[in-house]
């Protein structure tokens, strides 16, 4: 974040995300209160495809092609606070109220009324969240590895995680302090991206070192506070979308998991997603990196 406080101030920001758009051609669409990078290819049906953490759009550079030459409009974007996306300083300004209101308001941009949409770890909270809110403007639901458990929120109350979930989710509440693992990945951010990539991925070589390098690179310019605030809004989202709360998802969805290092709650989670869904199916796939998706079409 100090890297990309700096850029600003100097007025620099807009060239840095100019750049990149040359190297990976990316539009600026403002909606929502924030200027969010977004990659728009294909003129068939709109897929869009929204990422997790620690990732950018960048996480589907290999999905978005397969789409495409499949003949679907293929959508991308950072979210607000990451890679070239602009965020505001209020933490709940990342909330899931504001997460969908961005996925729609790009939409409302491109003159899009409906479309299938992917999510990847945080993405598909997102998309779920999106999909029970506004079911006119999501035909398709896909998640990759985070199945709809019937709360739109994604996640136990912090209280709860602290009593009963720290042994699977304490992670969460070490990202509670705001500036804590900035500081930690301010520190040497190579070592934490590693860390934070091998630490879930079913095999050690789902990247080459050029696409570490480029996650690396994404997060010195722009911080990881963006997508930490995630977590840092999940009583404020258990709050919020609680009138959805056992609501089921109406449209086709399916759910795509991974057979390494899953175990017996993923299992569990897998069989309780058709009771969630009115109409859905899920796949497992045996070489997908879990956590990650990788390069592969289905990720």
């Amino acid at each position: 974040m100090l890297v990309r406080a700096c850029l600003l101030s100097a007025g620099l920001w807009s060239v840095v995300c100019g750049l990149r758009s040359i190297l990976c051609p990316m539009r600026a669409i403002e909606t929502n209160g924030v200027t969010l990078a977004v990659d728009d290819r294909g003129e068939g049906y709109p897929v869009m495809l929204v990422h997790g953490f620690p990732e950018t759009s960048y996480s589907w550079r290999h999905v978005a092609p397969a789409l495409h030459d499949a003949g679907f409009r293929v959508i991308t974007y950072d979210l607000r606070g990451c890679g070239a996306s602009s965020g505001p300083a209020e933490i709940e300004s990342f909330s899931l109220v504001e997460q969908v209101g961005d996925l729609i308001g790009i939409l409302d941009r491109l003159g899009i009324e409906q479309a299938a949409v992917v999510g990847h770890d945080w993405g598909s909270i997102i998309l779920y969240a999106a999909a029970l809110r506004h079911p006119d403007r999501i035909s398709h639901v896909a998640s990759l590895n985070v199945p709809y458990l019937g709360w739109p929120s994604g996640f136990p109350s912090i209280d709860a995680i602290r009593e009963r979930f720290v042994d699977r989710l304490g992670y969460v509440l070490a990202f509670q302090q705001p500036g804590a693992t900035e500081g930690r990945f301010d520190a040497d951010p190579r070592d934490w991206m590693r860390r934070a990539f091998t630490g879930v991925a079913a095999s050690p070589d789902f990247q080459t070192p050029e696409e570490f390098d480029t996650y690396v690179d994404a997060f010195v310019a722009s911080g990881l506070t963006g997508l930490l605030n995630l977590y840092r809004n999940i009583d404020r989202n258990i709050e919020s979308q609680a009138d959805l709360a056992g609501r089921p998802l109406t449209q086709p969805s399916l759910l795509v998991t991974v057979d390494k290092g899953s175990g017996a709650a993923q299992r569990k989670w897998v069989m309780a997603w058709p009771s969630t869904c009115q109409t859905s199916r899920s796949h497992t796939s045996p070489t997908a990196a879990t956590g990650h998706n990788r390069s592969s079409p289905i990720g």
